[in-house]
């Protein structure tokens, strides 16, 4: 009886390929795994030139720059007033509102200290710097994002203190 063939030998070879190509079990798991990862960086990386665009904009007070990076039903939830703050849906409303507080705080500047992106989702830590009765002002914070598309689909800050 005769266990090895040339046809058993061409199976082991293929086995082995696949076995040492990462395209069978956990290689191919592998695999799917890497193109995952990849897709996640690519996405948090997209999630990331979101926001550090959407605060240059907010930093040169340009509502419309702000409105290109807005999605249709865009949710805003503003730190004020206490305790739960102001919810603002939509891009007309949410850009409407920065019109106007640009313009009761023409000197405000929004410093992002650290901004921790996972996915479509971003945490930035802020300090907020403006005047107030004649002397320097500060208020630190947090927003939490979410992005789809390239475009802010919610902003909701808090604030310290």
């Amino acid at each position: 009886m005769r266990i090895w063939s040339p046809n058993l030998h061409a199976v082991v070879v293929v086995f082995a390929i696949f076995m040492f190509s990462g395209l069978w079990s956990a290689g191919g798991t592998n695999e799917v795994s890497m193109r995952t990862e990849q897709s996640v960086q690519l996405e948090e990386q997209a999630t990331r030139m979101t926001i550090d665009r959407f605060n240059e904009a907010f930093n040169r007070h340009d509502a419309d720059g702000l409105a290109v990076l807005l999605t249709d039903n865009t949710v805003f939830e503003d730190t004020s007033p206490a305790p739960d703050g102001r919810r603002i849906g939509g891009k007309a409303a949410v850009v409407a509102f920065w019109r106007g507080w640009f313009t009761s705080n023409p000197d405000a500047n929004f410093e992002a200290e650290e901004v921790i992106v996972s996915g479509n989702r971003a945490v930035a830590l802020w300090n907020y710097h403006k005047m107030c009765n004649g002397q320097p002002w500060h208020l630190r914070g947090v927003d939490i994002f979410t992005v789809r598309d390239g475009k802010v689909a919610a902003k909701l800050a808090y604030v310290k203190g």
